[in-house]
């Protein structure tokens, strides 16, 4: 099996790698300056090209022969291929990267085929047609109703029956690496006074997970609970940024617009869920019970270990945040079921984050706006400095990994970002 923990590759993968041979993220790359991207997995060190090995009628499935899914330059065919096909791949790439296969035996494949990952450019795995955000974390959504309507009304009354989501900006998702600027907006800082017009002054992150959609449904039909694992391509990295208080003017009422379109950095590896299913757990208890159409018997939350560090310009990276995906109260498979449900057409290659993921204790919050609860609690950092929010120069980055019994992690690389100053800034 491909998760078998005595696996090894001929590749030498360092111990702790986020890229063993249980693994096989998928992404798309570029080897070098006006190259065309293609689609590749990742194991140790190295990038293994996809497209290198169709050339070669490695994949002995009648739909890759007929399709070329690795052929262009984003990953949307494949996922579009469903469960049996991506199957097929990684058994097969199980099997090349073992010794005596027909990779390891063809030198000549073998240097066209691997790249160092140190070398190459990362990009947006998919053409990205759709984004939407849910805000699942019942411990985020209670902090954050906490902090602005109180404790006696942190929840609001739907919260528990649906998994809360809007719909977000595809064009404005960029992949790990690219600096972001400062967003500017309308804020009301003084509720006695106009708004005013300027650069966010509570610029945030947000540590989150998200899926990639596999095949999708037509319009006016729903991808039933009970099939909804069968959509569900992988999953990567995300931080949703946010600036604050941009978002607290405008959203009332039709919900989050400048204040979060600007950026949304997903990391560029996509673990599938085949590489996952070792570390699928039960999640939170469900109470109530969920309506049928949102009830599985299937456990639907993964334990997977998520980080967030900040760096200030010039100054030392410092863990600020440590959580779990298992904390998630909505599931993906949940999420999915119920953005279909009355009828949405979702299709390959769309983006669905979870929301922010925070876990029970202060330092298991996935924002600054918890972490330093609006501000009252600074986090110190060397020198004497200190955050509540971002500010120009700070470099966010995110990580996160499963870890088997036997040794062996399943990461999700990194999914960073430089704050620039706003426009004219």
């Amino acid at each position: 099996m491909p998760t078998d923990p005595s696996l090894t590759s001929f590749v030498d993968v360092p111990a702790g790698s986020h890229f063993p041979i249980q693994n096989l993220p998928y992404g798309v790359f570029r080897p070098q300056e006006g190259v065309m991207p293609r689609p590749g997995v990742a194991i140790g060190p190295e990038v293994l090209d996809l497209s290198a090995l169709q050339s070669r009628a490695l994949f002995d499935h009648p739909q890759i022969a007929e399709r070329h899914p690795f052929s262009g330059p984003t990953l949307n065919t494949f996922m579009a291929m469903g469960p049996d096909v991506w199957q097929h791949v990684r058994e097969r790439l199980t099997e090349l990267l073992q010794e005596g296969s027909d990779l390891h035996e063809d030198a000549n494949l073998r240097e066209r085929a691997f790249f160092n990952r140190e070398d190459v450019e990362m990009l947006l795995p998919a053409e990205i047609g759709d984004y939407t955000d849910f805000y699942c974390s019942e411990e985020h959504a209670t902090n954050v109703g906490t902090i602005f309507r109180g404790p006696e009304n942190a929840l609001n009354p739907n919260w528990k029956h649906l998994p809360v989501g809007y719909h977000g900006r595809a064009s404005s998702v960029v992949p790990s690496g690219t600096p972001v600027r400062r967003p500017c907006g309308q804020t009301r800082p003084d509720d006695d006074e106009p708004p005013v017009f300027g650069p966010t002054k509570l610029l945030d992150f947000e540590l989150e997970m998200g899926f990639f959609v596999g095949p999708g449904n037509r319009l006016g039909e729903n991808i039933p609970i009970d099939r909804a694992a069968d959509h569900i391509f992988g999953m990567a990295l995300v931080n949703d940024w946010s600036a604050r208080d941009i978002q607290g003017w405008e959203y009332v009422p039709l919900g989050p617009f400048l204040g979060k379109s600007f950026a949304t950095t997903v990391s560029p590896w996509i673990v599938s869920m085949a590489a996952l299913e070792p570390f699928r757990q039960a999640g939170p208890e469900q109470d109530p019970e969920p309506l049928d159409y949102l009830h599985t018997d299937r456990d639907g939350a993964y334990d997977i270990h998520l980080e967030a560090s900040l760096t200030p310009a010039g100054g030392t990276a410092k863990t600020i945040c440590t959580t779990n995906f298992g904390y998630l109260y909505w599931t993906f498979q949940q999420q999915l079921a119920h953005h279909t449900v009355g009828g949405c057409n979702v299709r390959p290659g769309d983006l669905m984050a979870s929301g922010t993921i925070s876990g029970p204790d202060p330092g298991s919050y996935g924002s600054l706006l918890e972490l330093t609860w609006r501000g009252e609690n600074p986090i110190p950092f060397e020198a004497g400095s200190e955050r509540t929010f971002l500010e120009d120069g700070d470099c966010l980055t995110l990580t996160g990994w499963a870890e088997h019994d036997d040794g062996y992690r399943v990461g999700f690389g990194e999914c960073t970002g430089e704050v620039l100053p706003a426009q004219g800034g």
